[in-house]
């Protein structure tokens, strides 16, 4: 009776692992495809994203690298209307106010960075933090746009008045996301002048 569970559990393990690859195949084809068809959504329906939206791409944000593994971000969660309104009011290049359902606010947290130099790494950490962000909700059907807040120190206060953050809080950039009003076209970015092998030799 061992035996044949054992060799059960066996057959399907073997099976798994040839459907995995098939789908391995499948799934790189379009996590290729998201990355090279991303574009920046500005305008939106007004309907919401839910809480488990959300949470998908708060977890694929928090799957980024970070130096030493600090991860020294804090995502703000903004998906009162009201507050999304003052944002769109306050800081009008955001997009905010373009009927997003949710505002994601990627920042900073001093008090978990590396010191000295290493401290500015914070900024590289939650930027891929922000870009995993984006894909994601890019994937999810959404659409989403990052709007930079650091380093123009009044844009940051203009968000610190409205959501009152902390002074170790440093907000990176604003991201609305929301079902897309809009379906800009795909930017062909590929440029050959912009690659360098091995040295800087034109």
């Amino acid at each position: 009776m061992k035996n044949t569970l054992l060799l059960a559990v066996v057959c399907l393990l073997a099976i798994g692992c040839n459907n995995t690859k098939e789908e391995n195949k499948m799934n790189d084809t379009h996590f290729i495809e998201t990355l090279q068809t991303r574009v920046s959504v500005r305008h939106f329906t007004g309907e919401a994203v839910s809480a488990e939206q959300t949470e998908i791409l708060l977890r694929s944000a928090m799957s980024a690298p970070s130096a030493v593994n600090k991860q020294p971000w804090d995502f703000i969660v903004v998906n009162d209307t009201m507050l999304i309104r003052q944002l769109g009011e306050a800081l009008p290049n955001s997009r905010c106010g373009n009927g997003a359902g949710v505002v994601i606010v990627p920042c900073g947290n001093l008090q978990k960075t590396l010191e000295g130099e290493g401290q500015e790494f914070w900024i590289q950490d939650v930027s891929a933090a922000t870009e995993n962000l984006l894909l994601t909700a890019h994937a999810m059907g959404l659409g989403a746009v990052w709007t930079a807040l650091y380093p123009n120190q009044e844009r940051i206060e203009k968000a610190r008045e409205i959501l009152h953050f902390p002074e170790h809080i440093i907000p990176l950039c604003l991201v609305p996301v929301g079902v897309p009003a809009e379906q800009p076209q795909v930017k062909d970015k590929w440029k050959t002048e912009n690659i360098h092998y091995n040295n800087w030799a034109e």
